[in-house]
């Protein structure tokens, strides 16, 4: 840690809003409880935002825009570098709030800081990587000018599962590009997916009225932020019947906005049968239970061929049961909570559904609290509920594919596109294979669970629009501006 330290200084008043450069508080009726979900103690309690608070955080928002997008690429990243700066003098308590928040393992929120701090390191550099093109033109005397452009207030809406990573993902990028941002963060996790970062952004002295923080009911501020003239982009992570309804209401209502949608995965495994079983295992494991499953990119389904299924079943099976469930701060816990009681009850229903269909549960355990252990099902088949919905859980059911064919019509068979894996020991046929899923990202011979700062994140299908990270963020934080410049007296033919 460096001389700054600033671990007896540890950032507080979380029960207020950001709004302006300032912290207010609430002025809704409602409160917002923020609970532990691995012991259900009490973190802080939130007077949430109104409407208008919320056009008091945009009004801020538009005001301070134009001005910030004038500055050189040089102090927008310098801010940016700050950040990281700040992260890494603060790390111990940023993975202590993922811990107690979203109950992250504390395997889990090393993954996550480390995820938030590459993404603000590339997008550091992002003010000085935009650029514009001239192209020739077939009228005389003309040229023809490209700009990217900021795209002015961007608004993003930001989940539970990764509230960190998948909030700073969006704005970094829309910062550093010189656009500002109206935030709206999960209500399970208010304080990690965004006044966390606000009191980081606020520290590294980004400009006042940038970024904004609003904490609120969906049923008081949830369309509004979209529906508000201010924003010309809304950035959405989550679920895709919510991520549908913010398509809608993007293009459907007075002011039609860009929107950038990750939405959900149901995320196919496939192992071929010349695969090194043993790594497989350890990768599924990992892949599957991190942070409960509860990752839009979790494996959602094992699909495996016949020849070596009963053998990996057996090894995965074994595997399995020797991970640590519980107390999500220790060490070497690999399983922890699930993060409401919504959730709890949507797995006990899925357990249900699935020894109803027909599936065999092989591995489970009893519920303890909203600790959930894991569990396994085989001989599951693509019509089950297992195989056709996203789980966001450790329940996870292995298929049986007859050959390299079924597996990979297995994998397709999906109305999500998020992210994919295949194990093999011929590299050429795990290309082959990899081209043939219809997904926007597949990993050979890796777990499906994969995000880095300079490679395109997202999906196709009812698993979203856009992509995030490197280069593409860039197309999607900006807008495109074609300036003409008539250098010669143009012949008009009246």
């Amino acid at each position: 840690m460096s001389s700054n330290d600033n671990s007896s200084n540890a950032y507080s008043d979380f029960h207020l809003q950001f709004i302006g450069g300032e912290w207010q508080k609430g002025k809704d009726d409602s409160i917002n409880t923020d609970t532990n979900p691995y012991n259900g103690d009490t973190i802080v309690e939130i007077q949430q935002a109104t409407k208008d608070q919320l056009d008091e955080a945009y009004d801020a928002a538009d005001q301070a825009q134009a001005k910030w997008a004038k500055t050189t690429p040089a102090e927008r990243a310098a801010v940016m570098y700050k950040v990281v700066n700040i992260l890494d003098q603060r790390q111990d308590e940023i993975v202590d709030w993922l811990i107690k928040e979203s109950g992250s393992t504390r395997i889990k929120a090393m993954v996550e800081f480390s995820s938030a701090r590459a993404i603000t390191l590339e997008a550091a550099s992002f003010p000085n990587r935009v650029h514009g093109e001239i192209r020739p033109s077939n009228t005389p005397g003309k040229e023809n000018f490209i700009y990217r452009e900021p795209i002015g207030v961007v608004a993003v809406i930001s989940p539970w599962n990764f509230p960190l990573h998948l909030t700073q993902r969006s704005i970094a990028p829309a910062l550093a590009l010189g656009n500002a941002v109206v935030l709206k963060p999960a209500s399970d996790t208010p304080v990690t997916g965004g006044l966390l970062l606000a009191k980081v952004f606020e520290e590294a002295g980004l400009p006042k009225g940038l970024l904004n923080v609003v904490v609120g009911s969906g049923s008081e501020i949830g369309d509004a932020i979209v529906e508000h003239k201010a924003p010309s982009l809304v950035s959405f992570t989550g679920s895709t019947s919510v991520g549908k309804h913010i398509g809608e209401l993007a293009n459907g209502g007075e002011y039609i906005k860009q929107v950038a949608l990750e939405l959900g995965g149901n995320s196919p495994f496939v192992v071929l049968k010349d695969a090194d079983i043993e790594q497989a295992v350890k990768a599924a494991a990992f892949g599957k239970f991190l942070h409960q499953g509860q990752i839009c990119i979790a494996i959602n389904r094992v699909i495996v061929e016949d020849e070596i299924y009963d053998d990996f079943v057996e090894r995965f099976l074994a595997h399995v049961k020797t991970l640590n469930v519980g107390d999500p701060n220790k060490q070497d816990t690999a399983v922890g909570p699930i993060i409401n009681e919504k959730q709890l009850k949507s797995l006990k229903e899925k357990i249900a559904k699935a020894q109803e269909e027909g599936a065999k549960m092989i591995l489970s355990g009893e519920i303890e609290g909203q600790v959930v252990p894991p569990h396994i099902f085989t001989e599951v088949t693509r019509e089950m509920d297992l195989s056709c919905n996203e789980v966001f859980g450790p329940l996870v059911g292995i298929i049986r594919a007859k050959d390299e064919d079924d597996a990979l019509s297995i994998a397709n068979d999906s109305m999500y596109g998020l992210s994919s894996a295949v194990f093999t020991a011929d590299m050429q046929k795990g290309l082959r294979f990899a081209r043939g899923i219809r997904a926007g990202m597949t990993h050979i011979n890796d777990i499906s669970v994969n995000d880095e700062s300079n490679t395109p994140f997202g999906g196709e299908k009812n698993s979203g629009i856009g992509r995030f990270n490197g280069e593409w963020v860039l197309e999607e934080f900006t807008r495109t501006h074609w300036i003409s410049m008539q250098n010669e007296p143009r012949q008009y033919p009246f």
